[in-house]
C-alpha cells in the first residue's frame, strides 16, 4: 500500500539525513585538505587538487558500480527475501577488492597519465609525492562505498555519519601535522597530505566493517554455503552495475576532463577550478544523500510490487533534492570573495587574478548546482527501477557531446576561457537532468495498473 507523501518524505529523510551530513563531512575533509595544502602555494594546491580529482574519479566510478548493492538488498527486503541480503554484500566486497587493487596500481603511476594529458611539468613534479601516498587510500574508499550502500538499504545510516565525523577530525590532525609539522609530527610537505588520506580512509573503512558485522548479527541475516557463489551468481550485480558505472564514469569523467582542460589553460584556471569545485561539492552531496535514499526506497517498493509507491518515492526525492540547491544559490551569488579566501591565502601573488575568475565562475555555478542535483537524483531513482542502459546513453550525449563539447568550443574557440568551459558544462547538466527526470516519470507510469 502506497504511504502518504508525508510518511514517504519522513522515510527519505531518515535514510538521507545521516548520509547528507556524512557526505558533507567527506567534503569537509577535501576542503580542509585543500586549505592545508593551499597554504603551501597555488601550484601545490593545483598539483594536489588534480591528483585527487583523477584518483578519486576512479573510485567514484567503482562506488557507482557497487551502489547497486543498495538496490539489490532493498529489493530483497521489499520482497521479504532475507536469504539474498548477505550474499549480495559478500560478492560486492570480493569484486570491489579486486578492482580496488587495480585502481591502486593506476594511481601509483599517475604521473605518466598526467604527462600524457598535457599537464604542466611543475604540477606533475609536485604531485608525485602526494599521489604516492594517496594511492593507498583507494582500496578502503571503494570498500567503504560498498558498506555505505548496504547500510542505506538496511536504513542504518547513523553510524556512517558518526564514523565520518570522527574521520574528519583525524584527517585534519594528520594533514596539518604531516604537511606543516604541527602537533609534534615530522614535516613532510605535500607528501604528508597523501599519507594522511591513506591512514584516515583505512580507519573509516575498518570502523564501518565492524558495524556492518553487527548489523548482520543483530538482524540474524542468514549465511549459507552458496554465499560467494560461482560466476553466474555475480550476474545481477554486473548487469546492473556496469551501465551504472558507465553513467558515473560519464559524469566523473566530465569533471576530470574539465579539470584537465583548466590545467591546459593555465595554473590560475586550474586553481580556480579547484576552489569552485570546493563549493559545488556541498549542494551536490546534499542531493547525493537524497538520491541514495530515493534509490533504495524505489527499489524497496519494486520488490514489494507497489509501483505507485515507487513512483511517489522517486518524484518526492527529486522535489526535495532540487529544493535544497535552489536555497543554496544565495551563497555563490553573495559571497564569492569569502569562498576564495577559504582556499587560498590572500597574500599569494596569484590571489587577485584567481579571485576575479572564481567570482565569475560562481555565477555559473549558481545555475549549475541545481541541475547537477536533479540529474543525480533522477539517475538514482532510475537505478531503483533497474533502468541504467538508456540513462547511460542520455548521460553520454548530455555530459560529453552537449556539455563538454560546447564548453570546449566556448572556452577555446570562442576565447571565453574557463567561463565558457563551465557554461557549456552547465548546459549539458541541464539537458541530462531534465531528460532523466522525464524518463523516470514515463517508466514509473507504465508500471501502474490500468
Amino acid at each position: 500500500m502506497k504511504p502518504s507523501r508525508l510518511l514517504e518524505v519522513k522515510a527519505l529523510i531518515v535514510i538521507a539525513l545521516p548520509l547528507i551530513f556524512a557526505y558533507l563531512a567527506d567534503v569537509l575533509m577535501i576542503i580542509t585538505a585543500k586549505m592545508v595544502v593551499g597554504r603551501l602555494g597555488a601550484t601545490e594546491l593545483a598539483a594536489a587538487g588534480i591528483s585527487t580529482d583523477l584518483s578519486y574519479q576512479m573510485c567514484i566510478i567503482l562506488m557507482g558500480f557497487f551502489s547497486v548493492v543498495g538496490v539489490l538488498v532493498s529489493e530483497a527486503r521489499g520482497a521479504l527475501n532475507r536469504e539474498r541480503i548477505v550474499p549480495e554484500l559478500v560478492r560486492s566486497m570480493i569484486l570491489a577488492g579486486l578492482l580496488g587493487l587495480i585502481v591502486t596500481v593506476v594511481v601509483l603511476n599517475l604521473g605518466s597519465v598526467m604527462r600524457a594529458l598535457g599537464q604542466q611539468s611543475q604540477v606533475i613534479e609536485l604531485a608525485g609525492p602526494y599521489y604516492t601516498g594517496f594511492a593507498f587510500a583507494m582500496l578502503p574508499i571503494v570498500w567503504f562505498g560498498v558498506l555505505r550502500s548496504f547500510a542505506a538499504a538496511m536504513m542504518k545510516t547513523g553510524f556512517v555519519l558518526a564514523v565520518t565525523v570522527v574521520t574528519v577530525i583525524l584527517n585534519y590532525i594528520l594533514m596539518q601535522g604531516l604537511v606543516h609539522g604541527s602537533f609534534g609530527f615530522a614535516k613532510m610537505g605535500i607528501a604528508g597530505a597523501g599519507f594522511a588520506w591513506a591512514v584516515s580512509m583505512w580507519f573509516k573503512f575498518l570502523c564501518l566493517a565492524v558495524y556492518t558485522y553487527i548489523i548482520v548479527r543483530r538482524n540474524r541475516l542468514p549465511l549459507h554455503q552458496g554465499t560467494i557463489g560461482g560466476p553466474r551468481a555475480y550476474g545481477p550485480l554486473v548487469r546492473l552495475g556496469l551501465p551504472v558505472a558507465g553513467i558515473v564514469a560519464m559524469e566523473s569523467g566530465l569533471f576530470a576532463a574539465t579539470s584537465l582542460l583548466s590545467g591546459v589553460m593555465g595554473t590560475v584556471e586550474l586553481a580556480s577550478y579547484q576552489i569552485v569545485m570546493g563549493w559545488i561539492a556541498i549542494p551536490f552531496v546534499i542531493s547525493l544523500g537524497i538520491s541514495e535514499a530515493a534509490m533504495v526506497r524505489v527499489a524497496y517498493f519494486v520488490g514489494a510490487r507497489d509501483p505507485a509507491a515507487a513512483r511517489q518515492a522517486g518524484n518526492l526525492g527529486m522535489v526535495v533534492g532540487v529544493g535544497v540547491p535552489l536555497l543554496l544559490v544565495v551563497v555563490p551569488l553573495l559571497a564569492p570573495g569569502l569562498i576564495s579566501r577559504v582556499f587560498l591565502d590572500p597574500s599569494d601573488p596569484n590571489y587577485a587574478e584567481i579571485g576575479s575568475l572564481v567570482a565569475g565562475l560562481l555565477l555559473i555555478a549558481a545555475v549549475f548546482q541545481v541541475f547537477d542535483g536533479l540529474q543525480a537524483i533522477a539517475s538514482h531513482a532510475l537505478r531503483g527501477l533497474k533502468d541504467a542502459v538508456v540513462p547511460l546513453v542520455i548521460a553520454g550525449v548530455g555530459y560529453w557531446l552537449i556539455g563538454l563539447g560546447s564548453g570546449y568550443v566556448f572556452g577555446f574557440h570562442f576565447g571565453w576561457g574557463a567561463l565558457g568551459l563551465w557554461g557549456g558544462v552547465a548546459i549539458g547538466l541541464a539537458f541530462t537532468g531534465t531528460l532523466l527526470a522525464w524518463r523516470f516519470e514515463l517508466l514509473a507510469k507504465r508500471q501502474l495498473p490500468e
